[in-house]
């Protein structure tokens, strides 16, 4: 039987439902995550958005690719913890999927290609402080000299300073800095909330 484990980790094999458990337990656990992703999802203009990953949406992910693919096995098993509990945050960092979303195919082209490198013009900001530069896609290579991938793989850093005062209420904000898409997006209340919650 799955257990909660902690707000932070790695998910362990013990933390998974088996199979049967999972096809049973689906629906509501299914429903829980995605009122908990809901506030950890920010929008950062109309075709850039954040999706903010923690342990239980890494549980989830791991949940369906078992799912999916009908995984049973110790070995196989390990192989997905391996892949996704590096994307859980450790206390001094959010971690987010970084998506670019284009509707239509050939507008999707075009505007990847427009936007090389625009992971490297992604920054969080805490109040009016400095602006903190994500890492991005740590061993992988996404991005060319002509497009960018539509997925990224982000992570921010922050000093104990600007977690106490993200703590205390100061706003944060997202933004995008490049010459062919620059936005920005204050978090709401809740995202907020959601999100401060990562450092605990």
């Amino acid at each position: 039987m799955a257990s909660n484990g902690s707000a932070r980790g790695p998910v362990r094999v013990e933390d998974l439902y088996s199979l049967e458990e999972y096809h049973r337990a689906r629906p509501e656990f299914r429903a829980r995550v995605l009122a908990h992703k809901k506030n950890r999802q920010v929008a950062v203009g109309p075709n850039a958005t954040l999706y903010f990953e923690d342990r239980l949406t890494m549980q989830y992910q791991v949940q369906e690719m078992l799912r999916i693919e009908r995984i049973f096995e110790a070995e196989a098993i390990a192989e997905e913890l391996e892949a996704y509990n590096p994307l859980i945050p450790d206390g001094t960092n959010l971690k987010a999927t970084f998506m670019l979303e284009f509707t239509d195919v050939e507008q999707r082209k075009e505007k990847l290609a427009e936007l090389s490198g625009v992971e490297a013009s992604l920054f969080a900001q805490v109040a009016d402080g400095d602006r903190i530069a994500c890492i991005a896609d740590e061993d992988l290579d996404r991005t060319s000299e002509d497009k960018t991938s539509a997925v990224h793989f982000v992570r921010f850093e922050f000093s104990a300073g600007q977690i106490e005062a993200l703590k205390g209420g100061a706003p944060l904000t997202f933004l995008i800095d490049h010459p062919a898409y620059s936005q920005q997006s204050d978090l709401t209340p809740e995202q907020h909330a959601a999100l401060v919650a990562d450092f605990d």
